[in-house]
């Protein structure tokens, strides 16, 4: 059996590609909540690890739930006790917001179609996104009769906007990549046969900087998302006081006089 998510680095830069394609890449389903979070746990501790790209294998980015065990056996929904779907999800695809909070790894969203309900929510976990030309997007629970249980409801809005977030949460309809792009869900769109080399060469930018500056610039970003002002510059101070001691720093100060590439060591 073929992995359900593929771990691959190169200089750095991990790709993560969700693996089901023959079912557009479900992420609801145990085997792959588990396989997407042992490789967002193997991203955080990979010391060579400085960035991530998260794409899908096939046609589509992700399908989101699997929609024909809804309601069956294996699925997150128990029709029997609601209680126990509650536990469900709390114990199954809500870890995956929760596991992408805590990385410190940049990770940039490839998405290569689709990306429909917790596929598009699993998009905006992602710090950075970038889509083919013929991918879309969907916040379609209410298609189904359902809301956003996987965290969207928190991670759409705070792409793009309220006004946004409720009109593709409550309508349930597709938007597509240049409508994407206008509405700031992906920060470019790019031709489909371009688009893991626009994603590598975005990553390798990123890779180039010292990665520990990187990890806490993360973290300062994510942290500012939901903190006052207050708490985020006295977060900032202390992590600036981090950041003056590193060998990166003193490399980067003496590259900029000597007006040479710097070679970051990660120290």
């Amino acid at each position: 059996m073929s992995e359900l998510v593929t771990y691959q680095i190169n200089d750095g830069i991990v790709t993560l590609t969700l693996n089901s394609p023959e079912n557009r890449n479900p992420i609801s389903d145990a085997d792959m909540i588990e396989a997407l979070l042992d490789a967002l746990e193997r991203l955080e501790a990979d010391p060579q690890a400085r960035v991530a790209i998260l794409t899908g294998a096939g046609s589509a980015f992700s399908s989101g739930g699997n929609v024909k065990k809804m309601g069956a056996a294996g699925g997150l929904n128990d029709a029997t006790a609601p209680v126990k779907t509650r536990r469900n999800y709390k114990t199954g695809i809500q870890r995956i917001p929760l596991a992408f909070e805590k990385l410190e790894v940049p990770v940039i969203a490839a998405v290569n179609g689709p990306a429909v309900g917790a596929g598009c929510d699993l998009a905006c976990m992602c710090d950075i996104r970038i889509a083919g030309e013929r991918a879309w997007f969907a916040e379609s629970f209410v298609k189904l009769g359902i809301i956003p249980g996987d965290g969207g409801a928190w991670l759409l809005q705070r792409v793009v906007g309220f006004s946004k977030a409720a009109e593709m949460a409550l309508t349930g309809d597709r938007v597509g990549a240049e409508e994407a792009l206008a509405c700031g869900l992906v920060s470019r769109v790019v031709a489909d046969d371009t688009l893991l080399d626009e994603a590598r060469a975005l990553a390798a930018r990123i890779a180039a900087n010292p990665p520990q500056a990187v990890r806490m610039t993360k973290r300062l970003l994510w942290s500012a998302r939901s903190s006052r002002l207050d708490t985020v510059l006295e977060m900032s101070a202390a992590m600036q006081a981090l950041a003056h001691t590193t060998d990166d720093h003193d490399e980067a100060v003496a590259a900029f006089i000597d007006k040479r590439d710097p070679k970051f060591s990660g120290q």
